[in-house]
Order: structure tokens, then C-alpha cells, then sequence
């Protein structure tokens, strides 16, 4: 005999048994604007990657994952977001504010998964962070907020800095919506500030060297992929023409004087999760965007002291990692 209770109890058996037996190979699409040999991009694929392992999917076995690389070439992006829809992937990982563009115009019934992206409202991916809307889902950590953040980081870490450049990359959308943010927040502390531009690694020598001939007191390096793809680079040039600088984590890693930022290597992991949501039957529209909620503070104390820079106890106490 059939109880009321066994009935209720079989859908749900049913449904996990319908998982847990061998099915289809699941192919995850993934997109992304720089290059694969990014050492920088390499840690975030790696943590994506360790994300889906620990859910259970396993390359090779259960999943394949399809990568198109950019290689800093953002034109390049909307063909890569649709050679992956023509490869019939279940999800569409991608990353960056143009990443997120590409693959929202190459398909509107395909799964996309934002692992990391700059503002997804106010450049048009997404209606709202609760409710996106479209069959989009995933993370996002607000470059602009970051940046705001840098300067005021800056005024502690160097009190007496009145004039600052921004570096910004005018191909990423986003800097469009958020540069007249960053000079009035700039204004509001008594901060000069001055934006220059680079849409290119080949690009990156002179916009230091006109830097240099501002003398600006610190220069900010916004969060962008070609930026990240670049941190090396980067900081070379920032201690090479002796200028204080604050960017991205991996930015201070490579040399430069402060990073500040989110933990991307944790919201790459965060992303395999939305992945799993979907697979299992959830819809990108029904899940809400999050918003990354852990940020470090770096300090290259070896560039400080190439500097000459002695930074002050109160701003040292605040740092969550120091490179000596």
C-alpha cells in the first residue's frame, strides 16, 4: 500500500536519482578578454576551476570546458561569445564589463554566468542586481566604488598628496559611466585629479611617461582586464618613474606600492556555484546578482622602501597583507 507520505517522497527521490545517474558530458562555455597565459588570469581560472571540482564536476569526465581567449583584444569578444553559442554550451562563464556585453549580445536563451564585473547596471547588462532580468547571473564588485576607495586610501597612506592621475582604458564602457563619480568624490577630498588614458599594452609606456611629466604625488590604476593582464608591467613603470601608486591586488603584487580590492580569486570560485544552480535546473533570471563582499588591503613594503616612502603606523595597522 501506497502511503500519502511514500507519494510526496518519490518526486524527490526521483529527481535525485535522475542526478546522481550518468548523464550528458555538461559543456561550459568560457569567455574571457585577456590571455590564457595571463599569470594573473591563470589564478582566476584556477579558482574557478576548484570551485567545480569541489560540486563535483570534473573535466574530463562529467564536464568539458570550452575557453576563447581575447587576448586583451576586446573587439575580438563578440565573435569568441558566439563561436562558444555555436558550440552549443549549457552555461557562458565570462568576466569584465565588455566580456559581459559581448556574451549578452551573442545569445538571450544561453545561461551566462558573470564571474566578476565592473557596474552590470549602469552599463546595461542587467535592470537590477535582484532582479536581472534576463538570463544573466553572478558577481559583481563595482570598479568605481574601488577607485573611490583607492583615493581615499591614498590621502592616509599619503597625506600630503594634493594631485593624482587615474589611468583609465576608454575601450572598457564602464569608465564612461564613472569618471565624473571619481573627480567628484576627488574634489570632495581636496584631491586634484586628472585622467589619462591606455586602451592597449603597447600603449602603456607613453601614458606613464606623460604621467611622469605631470609630476603628479600618486597615480591610480583602475580595475580593467587589460590592466590586471598587465600588473608587471605596470608597476615596473610606476616605481621606474619613481610615483606612488595604489591598484589592484595583483597590481601591488607585482611591485607596485598598495593594492586594494576584491578577492577575485574567490569570486571566480563563487561563480562554479552559479554554474551548479543552473545545471540543476535554476534560472539566471530568478538568480539575484551578488556583490562581492571581501576586499583586502595590500602594502609592497620593498617598493616603499625603493621610494623612499615611510608609511604611517595608523595606515599599517589597517593592512591585511604586507610584502616585505
Amino acid at each position: 500500500m501506497t502511503t500519502r507520505r511514500s507519494v510526496l517522497l518519490l518526486p524527490l527521490l526521483a529527481a535525485a536519482t535522475a542526478w546522481a545517474q550518468p548523464r550528458k558530458t555538461w559543456r561550459i562555455g568560457f569567455l574571457g578578454a585577456a590571455s590564457a597565459d595571463s599569470p594573473v588570469w591563470k589564478r582566476r581560472v584556477e579558482g574557478f576551476r576548484s570551485g567545480l571540482r569541489e560540486l563535483g564536476y570534473t573535466e574530463g569526465k562529467n564536464t568539458v570546458i570550452e575557453f576563447r581567449w581575447a587576448n586583451g583584444n576586446a573587439e575580438r569578444l563578440p565573435a569568441l561569445a558566439a563561436e562558444l553559442v555555436a558550440a552549443k554550451v549549457d552555461v557562458l562563464v565570462t568576466a569584465t564589463t565588455q566580456g559581459a556585453l559581448a556574451a549578452k549580445g551573442a545569445t538571450k536563451t544561453v545561461p551566462i554566468v558573470l564571474a566578476s564585473v565592473g557596474d552590470p547596471v549602469s552599463t546595461g547588462v542587467v535592470m537590477s542586481l535582484a532582479r536581472p532580468g534576463v538570463n544573466i547571473t553572478g558577481s559583481a564588485m563595482f570598479a568605481a566604488d574601488e577607485t573611490v576607495k583607492r583615493l581615499e586610501l591614498l590621502r592616509d597612506a599619503l597625506p600630503r598628496t594634493r594631485r593624482v592621475v587615474v589611468l583609465i582604458n576608454p575601450g572598457n564602457p564602464l569608465w564612461k559611466h564613472a569618471v565624473e563619480r571619481i573627480a567628484q568624490n576627488a574634489a570632495s577630498q581636496k584631491l586634484e585629479v586628472e585622467f589619462l588614458e591606455a586602451r592597449s599594452a603597447a600603449q602603456l609606456h607613453g601614458a606613464f611617461s606623460a604621467i611622469a611629466q605631470k609630476r603628479p604625488d600618486a597615480v591610480v590604476i583602475v580595475e580593467d582586464s587589460l590592466f590586471t593582464a598587465e600588473a608587471g608591467k605596470l608597476a615596473a613603470l610606476a616605481l621606474q618613474h619613481r610615483l606612488p601608486s595604489i591598484g589592484h591586488l595583483p597590481f601591488a603584487e607585482a611591485g607596485g606600492l598598495i593594492g586594494n580590492g576584491a578577492n577575485q580569486v574567490e569570486l571566480f570560485r563563487r561563480a562554479a556555484v552559479f554554474v551548479d544552480k543552473i545545471l540543476r535546473g535554476a534560472k539566471p533570471e530568478d538568480l539575484p546578482i551578488e556583490q562581492a563582499s571581501r576586499f583586502e588591503l595590500v602594502v609592497n613594503l620593498k617598493t616603499a622602501k625603493a621610494l623612499g616612502i615611510a608609511l604611517p603606523k595608523q595606515f599599517l595597522f589597517r593592512v591585511d597583507r604586507q610584502i616585505e
